[in-house]
């Protein structure tokens, strides 16, 4: 009789979201339909990142090992490699292009991936780190706009790649930093593309939307066109600085603001505020405690909105860099942790003039706890895994000729190729 062999091993993603406020964890098991089965989750503090960098490895390695560890215990198994997420400031975003002659005959196969093998060649880091290079957008003969070029005809093929990198020794010491918690990176990916894989429907990365990751210690703001993201800005402004202007403009303790911010705080106003009265903890001092002090919430309100107020100027500034403006500039989805905050997105379409809501997770299964918008890219680095999506950012031969980068706004760019090509 035939002995049994043994259980075949199942296939697993683990997510890994290392953030100024807090170090996350996932592993989850992939469907063949593309769903995630969610096993297990972890979460720590973090201490040793400040604005998305690695500022004290020990502690962010700490808090990596717990994380990682609490999720393991919860799924019950150990996991060797982690997709980890880079949110800090300073990532580039551009769209370039490559182009072969195919001479009139039908598109095969090997013709993409040779067009496909040349970008990937003549990819320009520019010094830089590069996190993705997606092709985009096909052209065949001067026609844009093409998704899936296999099978028609044409002189001359070309593809739009788009770029995201970032400076080096940020990427550097965060891979190191996991890597000192006896875990291998399998990538590293850039936040803008895992939360909005979590939290945008496909119907609105095709039609045109806008995201914003509000984090504790960086602002996101990305464009998304044809189904794709096409271009990114970096703010270094994020929830953080709202807790501190809490802490400063009442002298109170960080904890004690941020506990302010999270059960009182909005970013709209009501004629109750001047009423409602909130009992301040002191400040921890050498001597004997003072008492406590009390401040209406209508006080608090006026901190959070001066901050906020600066940050909507920068990000209504970045979307106009962005080329996001006009009929196609209508949808802005906001995310991650600052998002949560009372009234934000009805606050965010007053100054921005858009339509905006609150991007969630979208998968079924995700504990209560994980399933807001401040684990977005928790959850669309699981996801980003899951889906094996075509990137170049692998390999580069040496003495290779840089892409031709394109000129005038990306944006703009690919929305004209994407509505001539359908």
């Amino acid at each position: 009789m035939k002995r049994p062999g043994p259980p075949p091993t199942r296939k697993l993603v683990t997510a890994l979201d290392v953030g100024s406020s807090k170090v996350s964890a996932l592993i989850a098991e992939p469907g063949e339909d593309g769903s995630l089965r969610i096993l297990g989750t972890g979460q720590r503090e973090s201490r040793g990142v400040r604005r998305g960098f690695i500022a004290d490895m020990e502690r962010t390695e700490v808090a990596i090992r717990e994380a990682v560890e609490q999720a393991e215990r919860i799924a019950a198994t150990n996991v060797e490699q982690v997709f980890v997420g880079f949110s800090a400031g300073g990532l580039v975003s551009t769209v370039a292009s490559v182009e072969v002659d195919i001479g009139g005959k039908r598109i095969e196969k090997h013709d993409i991936d040779q067009l496909l093998t040349v970008g990937r060649d003549s990819i320009d880091s520019e010094g830089r780190m590069i996190l993705h290079a997606m092709p985009a957008l096909y052209t065949l003969d001067g026609l844009q706009g093409v998704k899936k070029p296999l099978g028609l005809h044409a002189d001359k093929l070309a593809v739009d790649i788009h770029v995201i990198a970032a400076e080096p020794s940020p990427v550097r010491n965060l891979d190191l930093c996991v890597r000192s918690a006896h875990l291998g990176v399998e990538a590293i990916v850039a936040s803008p593309v895992a939360a909005g894989k979590a939290c945008l429907s496909e119907e609105e990365r095709e039609l045109g939307v806008a995201l914003v990751e509000l984090g504790a210690g960086v602002t996101n703001v990305s464009v998304f066109v044809g189904g794709m993201l096409v271009g990114l800005i970096s703010i270094g402004i994020g929830g953080i600085d709202i807790t501190d202007d809490i802490a400063s403009a009442f002298g109170t303790r960080r904890v004690e603001a941020e506990r302010m911010k999270c059960f009182y705080g909005s970013a709209t106003t009501s004629p109750r505020d001047n009423h409602d009265m909130i009992e301040l903890a002191p400040m921890a001092g050498g001597e004997e405690a003072t008492e406590a002090t009390r401040i209406t919430r209508a006080q608090l309100i006026h901190v959070i909105r001066q901050r906020l107020e600066h940050l909507m100027g920068e990000i209504a500034a970045a979307l106009k860099e962005l080329g996001f403006a006009g009929p196609f500039g209508r949808q802005v989805v906001i995310t991650g942790g600052g998002s949560e905050l009372k009234g934000m997105a009805d606050y965010a379409q007053g100054v921005l003039g858009r339509a905006v809501r609150v991007g969630r997770p979208r998968v079924p299964g995700l504990p209560e706890a994980h399933g807001g918008p401040a684990f977005a890219t928790l959850v669309g680095l699981a996801q980003f895994a899951a889906s094996n999506e075509l990137d170049l950012r692998q390999v580069r031969s040496p003495g290779a000729a840089p892409l031709r980068t394109t000129g005038g706004s990306v944006v703009q760019r690919m929305i004209s190729a994407f509505r001539s090509g359908y």
